[in-house]
């Protein structure tokens, strides 16, 4: 295995997407990832479609270079295997709600007590404390109860539901990655583990960011449409003569003044950053009218030669064929099992000395079951 991580070991009880995405940045990035399932609670990314090959996507794709052992927890004897193999694994993941791993005899404190130097990190919806600790939810509720929903979409159509998991993954899975990796630094400097508490809620809530800042110090409640870079301003969407989109966040003067050149109005530079909402209304309406006058292909064309901040809304197919994409390696080949490969997305980490690498597609559950249950009476012996 290359990349940064080489070395470190994971023991990964996680399912669905938050969890499952987090481990596969880590297994990418060099570690050797265990994941533990029970071969009666289906994990329903195995299932999702569309499928290749017979296999879902979304779980080759969140699965790539893990191993998998098919352990039934409430089993007898399955605790005893997992607290043998935390004597030799560096981090324990998890995305069970709170208590359930200390019911089964598998929280931080137990494990903890056999290799003090673990590192386990859970991952839940509201976290291990707070009235919503034991409470139900998913990644659109995540961002309503943070305060994001509300001051995203239009007035008239309310919050929109996303296409990516903002919470899950920018809130869960990249904060677990982002807590585990300082807390590895940790250990490395003390020799200390310890335990990684990681609410999606609260990750979603932080990435108010600028809104947030403005509302706690400033006290200013950000709405829909409310603000320079939710649709407040010319900073927007605008639909094409052929019904596709061209994003335009030419917020500087150098880049409206190219924008206004292009379309032949240059007085509209003068509305660009003015507070008001009249003048902002009025630039918003000079875009909408010339912007839908040519076909997204044509306006491709344009702005190609400009450095105006003006790019079209791409699907993903086309993303994947977009040269910037390409060129840095962001549609790969994943071995499958057989021998052929598979098309994925790749690695956005790039790292000069020890590069990522995507070993394999998610394996059938259970793949590496009885290796590892052999190499565990093996140590016994």
């Amino acid at each position: 295995m290359s990349g940064p991580l080489r070395g470190l070991k994971i023991l990964d009880f996680t399912t669905l997407l938050p969890g499952p995405y987090a481990t596969m940045l880590l297994a990418d990035m060099g570690a050797d990832v265990l994941r533990v399932e029970a071969p009666g609670r289906l994990d329903l990314t195995r299932v999702m479609p569309p499928h290749d090959g017979g296999v879902s996507t979304a779980h080759t794709y969140l699965n790539r270079g893990k191993r998998s052992l098919g352990l039934d927890l409430k089993a007898p004897g399955s605790v005893d295997v997992i607290k043998g193999l935390v004597t030799d694994y560096d981090i324990v993941i998890e995305q069970f709600r709170p208590g359930v791993m200390a019911r089964l005899g598998l929280d931080y404190e137990v494990l903890k007590a056999i290799n003090p130097r673990l590192i386990y990190c859970a991952i839940t919806g509201y976290g291990q404390t707070g009235p919503y600790r034991l409470r139900a939810g998913h990644d659109i509720n995540y961002l309503s109860i943070a305060g994001v929903s509300s001051h995203c979409g239009r007035k008239a159509s309310g919050p929109p539901p996303l296409g990516v998991q903002l919470a899950d993954v920018a809130g869960g899975s990249h904060h677990a990655v982002m807590g585990i990796l300082a807390a590895e630094v940790h250990r490395q400097q003390t020799g200390e583990g310890q335990f990684i508490d990681i609410s999606m809620t609260d990750a979603a809530f932080a990435m108010n960011g600028m809104a947030g800042a403005a509302n706690l110090a400033g006290q200013e409640e950000v709405e829909a449409e409310g603000s320079l870079l939710n649709g407040g301003s010319f900073y927007d969407y605008y639909q094409t003569a052929d019904g596709r989109w061209l994003s335009v966040g030419s917020l500087e003067p150098q880049f409206l003044a190219q924008l206004c050149e292009v379309l032949g109005q240059p007085d509209l530079t003068r509305y660009g950053l003015s507070q008001k909402p009249e003048d902002q209304a009025l630039l918003k309406k000079a875009l909408r009218q010339a912007i839908a006058g040519k076909s997204l292909a044509q306006w491709q064309r344009v702005f190609s030669e400009r450095d105006a901040c003006v790019e079209p809304v791409l699907t993903i197919t086309e993303a994947a064929n977009h040269p910037q994409i390409k060129a840095r390696d962001m549609v790969i080949l994943v071995a499958r099992e057989d021998g052929t490969a598979q098309r994925q997305i790749g690695h956005p980490i790039k790292f000069s000395k020890t590069p990522c690498q995507s070993r394999f597609i998610g394996k059938t559950l259970g793949a590496d079951t009885d290796a590892i249950l052999h190499n565990a009476d093996v140590h016994k012996r």
